[in-house]
This record gives C-alpha cells, sequence and structure tokens, in this order.
C-alpha cells in the first residue's frame, strides 16, 4: 500500500489531500483600513499530480476571467482533481472594486512583476502573487479579455518556441493561437524566467460577459488539464477542430477622426484591399475607408463608433483566411453541443 500524498502548505495553512480550502494572503489595506487580501481556493487532490494555477481580473476591468474561474470550481470534473489545484479569481481587487484596468496609483500590475516586498502598491502584490502562488507551480493559465470598449475573439497567446505552451495551446482548443513575444514586467514573461509556463487566454470585452468566450475559456482550462493528466478524459471531449497558429498580427488604426461604421466583425476572414471600415466626419461629407493590407481573420476590433486619427480599430492576425473560417464555425457550433454544458450548475 503506498503512503499517504503530504499535505500542500501555504500561508502557513495545510491542506490535507483530497480537500479545498480557502486561503487569503495579506496585502495591504485601503485607507479607512479596510484589509486587502489575495484570495486563493486551492484544491489539493488525492492522487499526485502537477501544481497548477488558473488566475482573472490581473486587469480589474477584464471580469469575463472571473465567470470563467467561478463555473470551473464548480465543474464536477474536479472531484476527480489529481495533483493541485491553486485559483485566483481575482488577482488585482483594486481595480475590480472600481471597475479599472489599473491600480489606484494608474499603474498596471501586468508591468510590475517580478515586483519588491518594499516597493509600489503594485509591485508589492505583483511580488506576493510571484513568491507564493507562480513559483509555487509548474504551468498555469491567466485569463484575460480585452481591454474596455474593445473585443477579442478567443485566442492563447504563447511564447515564441516554448513547446510547453504549444501544447498547452492546442490542447485548449481555441480558434486562434497567437505566438506573442514575452513583455518586460508581465507575468507572461517573469514567470518563463522562473521556469512556469503560462499561457494566457484573450476573449470578450472589458466589463462584461460574452457567453461563447466564457464556455471557450471552460472548457480549454478543462482540457488542458486533461492534457497534463490531472483529469480523466470522461466527461472533457477533445477540441474538434485544431486551432491555427498566428505567427504575427497587427493594429489595422483609424486613417482619420469621425465617426466609424465597421463592416466586419471579430472571427471573420479578409482578403488583401477588403474594405473594413468607413471613418465620416459628422457631416458626412468626407468619408475615408480602412482598408485591410493583407489576408487575414480579425481577432479583435473597437466597438466604440467615435475615432480619432491613429486608434486602434481592427486587430489582424495573418492566416489562411478558409482556415480560420472554418475553425470559428466550428468553435460555436461545439459549444454549443458539447455535452460539458449540459450542467445547469455550470451554465
Amino acid at each position: 500500500m503506498s503512503a499517504a500524498r503530504p499535505a500542500f502548505t501555504i500561508a502557513g495553512k495545510t491542506i490535507a489531500p483530497g480537500t479545498v480550502k480557502d486561503i487569503t494572503l495579506p496585502v495591504s489595506t485601503l485607507p479607512d483600513h479596510t484589509p486587502v487580501g489575495l484570495q486563493i481556493q486551492v484544491h489539493h487532490g488525492k492522487r499526485p499530480g502537477p501544481t497548477m494555477f488558473v488566475s482573472a481580473a490581473v486587469h480589474g476591468d477584464e471580469v469575463i476571467g472571473v465567470e470563467i474561474v467561478r463555473r470551473l470550481l464548480r465543474a464536477p470534473q474536479l472531484k476527480s482533481l489529481r495533483g493541485t489545484l491553486l485559483v485566483i479569481p481575482v488577482v488585482n481587487s483594486y481595480g475590480f472594486l472600481s471597475r479599472s484596468r489599473y491600480l489606484p496609483d494608474r499603474r498596471d500590475l501586468n508591468r510590475c512583476f517580478p515586483g519588491h516586498p518594499s516597493g509600489s502598491l503594485g509591485s508589492r502584490l505583483a511580488y506576493i502573487f510571484l513568491q507564493d502562488v507562480v513559483r509555487r507551480c509548474d504551468f498555469g493559465i491567466d485569463l484575460h479579455s480585452a481591454a474596455i470598449h474593445r473585443t477579442n475573439l478567443p485566442q492563447v497567446r504563447v511564447s515564441p518556441g516554448d513547446r510547453v505552451t504549444q501544447k498547452m495551446a492546442l490542447d485548449f482548443g481555441a480558434p486562434v493561437v497567437l505566438t506573442s513575444p514575452l513583455r518586460d514586467g508581465s507575468l507572461r514573461g517573469v514567470a518563463a524566467k522562473n521556469g512556469v509556463p503560462i499561457v494566457l487566454y484573450e476573449a470578450g470585452e472589458g466589463l462584461r460577459f460574452d457567453e461563447m468566450a466564457v464556455r471557450a475559456g471552460l472548457a480549454g482550462i478543462l482540457r488542458v488539464m486533461r492534457g497534463q493528466d490531472m483529469l480523466p478524459a470522461k466527461g472533457i471531449a477533445k477540441a474538434k477542430v485544431t486551432p491555427h497558429v498566428c505567427s504575427s498580427s497587427t493594429w489595422l488604426r483609424a486613417p482619420a477622426g469621425g465617426l466609424l461604421r465597421t463592416f466586419r466583425a471579430e472571427g471573420e476572414t479578409v482578403a488583401k484591399g477588403d474594405v473594413l471600415a468607413t471613418v465620416s466626419d459628422p457631416f458626412g461629407a468626407v468619408e475615408t475607408d480602412l482598408i485591410a493590407p493583407s489576408p487575414g481573420i480579425l481577432i479583435g476590433r473597437a466597438i466604440l463608433p467615435v475615432v480619432n486619427e491613429g486608434d486602434a480599430v481592427f486587430h489582424l492576425a495573418q492566416l489562411s483566411p478558409k482556415a480560420a473560417e472554418d475553425t470559428v464555425d466550428d468553435l460555436a457550433t461545439q459549444l454549443e453541443t458539447d455535452p460539458l454544458f449540459d450542467e445547469d450548475e455550470i451554465i
């Protein structure tokens, strides 16, 4: 008979195998002395396996990840967990409460890593998250959406040349896998330096829920856990389509200021020379078209109808148009028919 699996310890708290516990890591206090902490739910499986984290709301207004996490924690598949899962629904509590992308001092938390215990508020929060969560894990998934007034097609971003994150991304099953360079100060960048591969899921709009994006995110996380042998295959169908890898993308910007009329949406494929939008002056006397410079798939777009010259309007990834169109159509069909979403408590 094999020895019992050791307990998992974090912040002085012990989680026995086969149990779930909520942990609070103290971060700071608000000016009125209300305490602020990093809330973590730890699922410590009875059987051995990897340690993984899932995080959301690094940017406080990107609430779609919080909903994905809520559904993940209710997924019956977690009862068969192998290994340990750390779930952080809201990393940036300050921004989440104020419905802001940023911290109170206007810093972007995703540019504050690796952080410092005596630095700015963002630096201190980044340090706690890196030391107490990220470095305790073998890999992670970080959930994001587009910034406010933009929306993203479900997509996974991975590091160039990283086979581990590329496999995780293919298991995830989003329509597009975008190879994206690491940025200084980002969670993904500092995690890579610490040997912890992270895939970043982008979908939907800031301060909004999108049902397809939520379902795709939940299904993707469970597939990654299945691919890492943290969950059994039963009840978790593999993606029916192969994600298409894009090695580059570019933002197409408004050629003039004025009223924006868009003719294409995220997920649509375009050919070189297609008219994607028109910008008009308020009198309607002058109209300027935004033209696709190359074929590809639209993975993000602006949603406000008023733009300044140079504003980002469409995010275009280079890809075979036919392949991309089939992928997006199949994703919608799959999410409508996947038995995973027959469970009322998940939906």
